[in-house]
């Protein structure tokens, strides 16, 4: 069994403390395999903030991957936005733009979408797709479960079919599903949304599981709490709960299965199972 804690929208420099100390102590008590951060980790770039997120990471007591977001592009610094974009968060938090991790069940890859020539929007590039290609396809053969971590969402959410998603994502999704892609795991939204994207009317090789994640410690909030997104993966079965925090700590608001069929992920009855119970 592997678990993964999916973490997003940390904002440092506008976060809420008390659930930043409730964050880590969550994390402390269920020990995930692993613990993807999908983006933006600062409010807007600084580098107190930068120091703050790292310090934070250096907390966690699980392997990381950890991409960038739109927000940990600088705004407002404009010759710093378009001549080093990332510098800062490459310097400060970590120099890896494409980290991964992978062990004998799992495998998890980051992309970084955040670019500087849009606002908020984000894109995937050409040699980017190719790069995970190999990294999740060609060079990891087996069994494993396939993990893509981006901030910008490759799928829109079921309960908002409308909303933007990064570009060359459908390229990305039929590139990457063709050699087994089993979970995309995004943020940006700062709302937790998840399902399927079916492969029939998306065009893809299988059914992937789109995971959006909350904000889970900015008090940028959406009209949803902060939270965070435990997955946990056994034999074909992945259980989803979304962990929010309601002031005195992180509990499960939200629970949900996913069975792997030939064709893909679907929908599957709940099973209470720990940590869940």
């Amino acid at each position: 069994m592997r678990t993964i804690a999916h973490l997003s929208d940390l904002h440092f420099g506008r976060e809420d403390p008390a659930a930043v100390a409730a964050l880590l102590a969550d994390l402390e008590a269920l020990r995930p395999s692993v613990v993807a951060v999908s983006g933006d980790l600062t409010q807007r770039a600084r580098p107190s903030q930068f120091n703050a997120a790292r310090a934070f990471l250096d907390r966690i007591p699980a392997p990381l991957v950890v991409v960038p977001g739109n927000h940990d592009v600088p705004l407002f610094d404009v010759v710093r936005r378009f001549t080093s974009p990332l510098g800062r968060y490459r310097r400060l938090v970590t120099a890896e733009l494409a980290p991964v991790f992978a062990d004998d069940e799992l495998v998890v890859a980051g992309v970084s979408t955040a670019r500087a020539s849009t606002w908020k929007e984000g894109r995937v590039s050409l040699e980017q797709i190719e790069a995970l290609r190999q990294e999740l396809c060609g060079r990891r053969p087996g069994e494993r479960v396939r993990v893509l971590v981006a901030h910008h969402p490759l799928g829109a959410p079921a309960d908002l079919p409308l909303r933007r998603v990064a570009g060359r994502s459908s390229r990305a999704l039929q590139a990457l599903t063709a050699c087994g892609l089993d979970i995309v795991l995004t943020g940006h939204l700062h709302r937790p949304s998840h399902g399927e994207l079916d492969h029939a009317t998306a065009r893809l090789a299988r059914s992937v599981l789109v995971v959006h994640a909350g904000s889970a410690t900015s008090v940028r909030l959406r009209g949803d709490p902060n939270s965070y997104n435990w997955i946990q993966i056994a034999d074909g079965r992945l259980e989803l709960a979304v962990r929010s925090y309601a002031g005195g700590g992180f509990a499960t608001t939200q629970r949900r299965s996913y069975v792997r069929e030939a064709d893909g992920w679907r929908s599957a009855a709940v099973q209470a199972t720990a940590p869940f119970a």
